[in-house]
Parts: C-alpha cells; sequence; structure tokens
C-alpha cells in the first residue's frame, strides 16, 4: 500500500516518495491503517473532540493512550507514551472519532484506564529511539546463537527495543512450552538490559515479519487481516482441491487464511448437489461420484469395476437416478445419461493475427552451399581445334 505522494519518480526508476519515512499525513505507507476520513470535517459546537489516539510502534504493533495533557496532535507526529518502566516512543496513526470506533472494535473502553501520552517527543527521545532501533538485527542474532548453545526447541523471531532502551522484547514460538529461565539469566549478562519473553503464533509471527505469497502479493495478515479463524483441509476438499501440503501451506506453515475466504459461497453451492458419498445403482453395477463441478452442476461417475472410465452427468440427472434407487428401481446404464461435451470447431478455425506458429521468431538457418567453397574454373581452349570454313 502506498500513499499518492509516494508516486515513482521519472529519474531512472527509483521511487520518488513523499520523504517522510512513513510518517505523512495520509499514513497509508503502512500496513494495518484506517483512512480518517473524518479528518476534513468539524465537530459539532460544544462537543470536544476524543481525548485517546492510536500509536503505532514496530511491525504494526498498535495501542490507544489518552491525551490527557490535550496537546495538539496530528497523524504522523512521534510521541513519548507512557510504559513501565520508563517510557516507550511511537508515531500517531489515527486520533479523533475513529479512534472510539477502533478501541470499541478489540474490546477496549473508551472511558476506562488507558495509559497516557507524556509529551511530543523531542530531539534527544528520537535519537535514542534510533540507535535502539538499530541494535535489533545484532541482538537478534546474538540471541538465537544462546538459544541454539542451551539446546531449546524455541525461535527467537523478532526483537523490540522500548523507545528509552530500557526493555527489549524477544518475541518466539515455539510448539510446546519452553523453560528459558537460564536463557534470560544469559540475555540480561550479555545486553545489559530488562528483558520480557512473549511467545506468539506461527500465523502472527509471519504478519509481524510480512512477506510474499504465492499469489503474487503481500501476506493479508501483514496488510489488512486482523483476526485469524481456523483453517482446516476440510475447506479443501469442499473446494476440489488437491491436498498438497506444500500448495495449501503459507508463510507461517499452517494452512493458507485465504481457503476461508470462498469456502461459504462452495457450501451454498453444494447444498442442492448430492454428496461426494454418493451412489448410483444400475443394472451394469453400482457406480460412485469422482468428481463434482458445482459451477457447472456437473458430476462425474465411474463405475466400481471401471474406475478409469467417467461419465458425466447433470446433478438433475443424478437426482432422478437416486429418487429411482430410493424406490428399489435400477436403471439399464449410466451411459443412457451421458452429457456430451461439446467439441472446440477446428474446422473453421482462421488464423486471422497470424501469430499461432511457434517458430515464427526463430532466425531461418542458413543453407551450406558447397559450390562457394568450391573455386571456380575457367574453361580451358584447346588450340588444335580449328573452326570449320
Amino acid at each position: 500500500m502506498a500513499c499518492t505522494n509516494c508516486s515513482t519518480g521519472t529519474d531512472g526508476g527509483a521511487p520518488k516518495g513523499c520523504k517522510n519515512n512513513g510518517t505523512c499525513g495520509t499514513d497509508s505507507c503502512n500496513k494495518l491503517t484506517v483512512f480518517d476520513w473524518l479528518s476534513n470535517m468539524s465537530l459539532p459546537q460544544g462537543q470536544e473532540p476524543f481525548d485517546c489516539v492510536e500509536v503505532r510502534f514496530k511491525n504494526g504493533r498498535k495501542e490507544f493512550y489518552r491525551n490527557t495533557e490535550k496537546l495538539p496532535l496530528s497523524i504522523g507526529d512521534i510521541v513519548a507514551t507512557e510504559s513501565s518502566p520508563g517510557h516507550d516512543v511511537g508515531i500517531i496513526s489515527l486520533s479523533g472519532e475513529l479512534v472510539k470506533i477502533q478501541m470499541k472494535k478489540k474490546h477496549v473502553d473508551p472511558k476506562g484506564e488507558v495509559p497516557k501520552i507524556y509529551r511530543k517527543a523531542t530531539q534527544k527521545d528520537i535519537d535514542i529511539w534510533s540507535e535502539a532501533r538499530a541494535k535489533e538485527e545484532k541482538v537478534k542474532v546474538k540471541a538465537r546463537e544462546l538459544a541454539i548453545s542451551l539446546k531449546l526447541e524455541m525461535k527467537i523471531s523478532d526483537i523490540e527495543f522500548q523507545g528509552d532502551a530500557s526493555k527489549a522484547t524477544f518475541y518466539y514460538t515455539a510448539n510446546d512450552r519452553v523453560d528459558f529461565r537460564q536463557l534470560i539469566k544469559e540475555f540480561a549478562q550479555e545486553f545489559k538490559i530488562r528483558i520480557e519473553m512473549k511467545q506468539v503464533g506461527f500465523r502472527q509471527e509471519a504478519a509481524r515479519l510480512g512477506g510474499i505469497g504465492s499469489c503474487g502479493r503481500e501476506l493479508c495478515c501483514s496488510t489488512w487481516l486482523t483476526d485469524f479463524r481456523s483453517v482446516n483441509t476440510a475447506a479443501a476438499r469442499y473446494q476440489q482441491l488437491s491436498l498438497n501440503p506444500q500448495k495449501l501451506a503459507g508463510q507461517c506453515g499452517k494452512l493458507k487464511c485465504c481457503l476461508n475466504y470462498e469456502l461459504d459461497t462452495y457450501l451454498d453451492a453444494l447444498k442442492s448437489i448430492p454428496d461426494m458419498d454418493t451412489k448410483l445403482y444400475t443394472e451394469k453395477g453400482s457406480a460412485a461420484c469422482q468428481k463434482i463441478d458445482i459451477f457447472k452442476e456437473l458430476m462425474w461417475f465411474s463405475y466400481e469395476n471401471q474406475s478409469s472410465q467417467w461419465h458425466i452427468l447433470s446433478v438433475k440427472q443424478v437426482k432422478e437416478i437416486i429418487e429411482l434407487n430410493k424406490q428399489k428401481k435400477k436403471v439399464l446404464a449410466l451411459e443412457d445419461f451421458v452429457i456430451e461435451q461439446p467439441k472446440a470447431n477446428t474446422e473453421n478455425f482462421q488464423n486471422v493475427v497470424g501469430q499461432d506458429s511457434l517458430t515464427r521468431f526463430d532466425k531461418p538457418k542458413k543453407k551450406n552451399n558447397n559450390n562457394k567453397n568450391k573455386k571456380r574454373t575457367k574453361p580451358t581452349i584447346n588450340k588444335n581445334v580449328t573452326k570449320k570454313k
């Protein structure tokens, strides 16, 4: 996602950008953002603006804070917020009445206890914050080495320093419960800082780190998806997808969240179609369902003794055969109900553009002319031959 000011420049194809490093007024350069469509509207007379704001931290983490000092804050301002211990530094991502809606969405009481904003960040606060962020990558590498040396079955996925560099939060993933008491002691001794360990799921890890999915777009969890619904293989079965774990798994190693996007539509369509376990009984033998096309309302059946030969039937015909089977009647054969698929008409095909040849761009091979290599000999004249008179 990018704002209107971050268009690509013409100088060498390099991105021009708004040069605000993600703190532009529209705040649409960052993930999981909300467009403030009430920013140009004035409040009714006598109504005070909502005193809470949304502050964004590293990797899209957002918290709500109360502006008790009534500071003139706008989207993109860097502020120092209350934390335990010390203070943290973040960027205002949303202000105004829309914050109240976001708080209700995340089950936060707007009138309850909310941490407060101390002040707008000074240059000293920003320098300390930038130095702490610059150390995160080196600390993460060293932290992984310490975890491996202790043979702990865990993965340090990310590290986030607090704005005043007094505390560091280590995000990790693990399949089982991990005893990291000795690890915390070595972290505190190595980094000389207060340590906090926070376990996240594999989906949350992918959302924090981001990436590109198999569809070629940014991960849904790192751009707009906020709730993680459970996904199982039944969603793939209903959509007639191949149960290949390499294709169904996302960057997190779990089943892709997009398997649930169209599942409800498939379930609604399958209500009027017989199940995959449906069997048809004929005089020729019983037939089992092999495949269903819910869009064309077609079903493929094959006899139990001829599993390689499939017969295409419409859903309406299948229901008629099922009704006859319920009355203990059998049809003669499935071949009487088979739908013939229309074949492509290749007789009237005309290549208008002239681009059907796959070798149209190949250079023609040069013929080896052996006559050119041979030396041309001049005809010899016999001087003894005289002309006839």
